[in-house]
């Protein structure tokens, strides 16, 4: 259910919450050490993260993992945590091209997805958990 439809644009707040909406729904081998894992919300992507990654449109990045992925962890590795970030103008951009998917289930494909990057998932165990595209 698409609580979003015919209102304003969620804010960054009210985004987050979804965001960790579908945290919480991880199978519970997983719920542990993705919590772990900081989550921020942003507009869009800073302009010299952008730069660095040579992406000329900010609404091109709907996601970001930043950190260490957990099959590459090592006790020498620095101690920071790991953060997802989620930018939401893309995200509504896509989700309002798209048209057919609710925002909450965007919003947790683009979650689930940067998670993946944490735990070095493959695409078969990105799709046992994430099924927003049937």
């Amino acid at each position: 259910m698409d609580g979003w439809n015919g209102r304003l644009a969620p804010t960054l707040a009210e985004f987050e919450a979804l965001a960790e909406a579908a945290r919480a729904t991880l199978p519970e081998a997983f719920r542990a050490p993705a919590a772990t894992v900081v989550l921020r919300v942003e507009d869009f992507a800073p302009e010299d993260l952008l730069d660095e990654m040579e992406i000329e449109d900010a609404f091109e990045l709907t996601g970001l993992y930043e950190g260490i992925p957990m099959t590459e962890k090592s006790v020498v590795d620095p101690g920071g945590p790991d953060v997802i970030w989620l930018f939401r103008r893309p995200i509504l951009d896509e989700w309002a091209a798209r048209g057919d998917v609710p925002l909450d289930e965007l919003i947790a494909h683009v979650f689930i997805h940067e998670l993946a990057h944490h735990f070095g998932w493959s695409d078969d165990d990105i799709a046992t958990i994430d099924r927003w595209w049937e």
